[in-house]
């Protein structure tokens, strides 16, 4: 075991540690600092931060197909509009969920 895989693992193991008395605590009903708003706060960043990767990808690989292969272009361009949709549509999901989740009573 390597000491970056001891050192990661010791960190995990803290971050478990510190993160699971809240998990466990009572819900005292909606709050700004814990239950159902953090959960819908991490959520909403999580899937926004996930959406960015996302694009940038799809972006970037259909730039670089383009480039291979001008000839096949239009192709691309719609598959890769396509696909942005798609994950488009995932992401506002994702945030609608995390916003039900914010105003839950």
């Amino acid at each position: 075991m390597t000491e970056k895989m001891l050192r990661l693992a010791c960190v995990s193991l803290g971050v478990l540690l510190l993160g699971a008395s809240p998990l466990f605590a009572e819900d005292k009903g909606p709050g700004t600092f814990y239950g159902a708003a953090v959960g819908s706060g991490l959520g909403c960043a999580l899937t926004l931060v996930g959406a960015g990767i996302g694009f940038g990808k799809i972006g970037a690989s259909a730039l670089e197909s383009m480039a291979r292969q001008p000839e096949v272009a239009t192709q691309v361009s719609a598959s890769m509009i396509t696909i942005a949709a798609l994950l488009e549509g995932a992401t506002f999901f994702s945030l609608i969920v995390c916003i039900i989740l914010a105003f839950k009573s």
